[in-house]
């Protein structure tokens, strides 16, 4: 079970990752930002978990980057534990339930730019991280992912020792235009193939 574990919040984690990194490239004054809250916070020490509760701004670019990315848009399957009746819909027990976590990641009643990468939509008007009540990328209730406080951890820590070595643009020949958010197909929802170049901050 744990090895399961692990290997799905792996190709979840470096799934959202990729996502990451090329929200980076397409959107540079956003990583501009999240560079100068580094430097602010951690400087040129170790990224900690401890240190997410001072780095609103990271905070909100990480859940932004799950919100955006939706990589696994319908999660796991659910069943009907008893006969239920849902918005004049009959339900027999048994029944299987998948849920599509784009109705809700791209809700436009529950976010004001659904469709945009804008990682305002988890900070208040004084700059502090706010949750939202429609941010499930993991799921929710009890069938919810086991692995989410992990995968947060490591999401955080990752990216933020990422942008605190490398700035991330398109190669030579690419503008931000050029590069394509449609996600490829599949159960999970990586990014199309592209190129990165990695450059090393000093």
């Amino acid at each position: 079970c744990k090895q399961t574990l692990y290997h799905h919040d792996g190709i979840t984690t470096s799934t959202t990752l990729r996502w990451g990194l090329l929200l980076m490239m397409k959107y540079p004054e956003i990583q501009i930002k999240v560079q100068e809250e580094i430097a602010k916070v951690v400087g040129s020490s170790q990224p900690r978990i401890e240190h997410r509760r001072k780095m609103p701004y990271t905070d909100a670019v990480v859940h932004e980057i799950q919100r955006i990315a939706n990589i696994n848009p319908t999660n796991l399957p659910h069943a009907t534990a008893t006969d239920v009746t849902l918005n004049g819909y009959f339900i027999p027990k048994g029944t299987y339930i998948i849920t599509l976590l784009s109705s809700v990641l791209h809700d436009e009643s529950q976010w004001e730019k659904p469709y945009k990468f804008y990682p305002e939509h988890f900070l208040n008007s004084e700059g502090k991280f706010i949750k939202r009540d429609a941010f499930m990328p993991f799921s929710a209730g009890r069938r919810a992912c086991i692995g989410e406080t992990l995968a947060k951890m490591e999401l955080f820590l990752f990216f933020t020792s990422l942008l605190q070595r490398f700035t991330f643009q398109p190669p030579p020949g690419t503008s931000q235009e050029d590069l394509d958010l449609t996600p490829a197909v599949g159960v999970i929802t990586p990014p199309m193939p592209h190129q990165l170049c990695a450059l090393p901050r000093s």
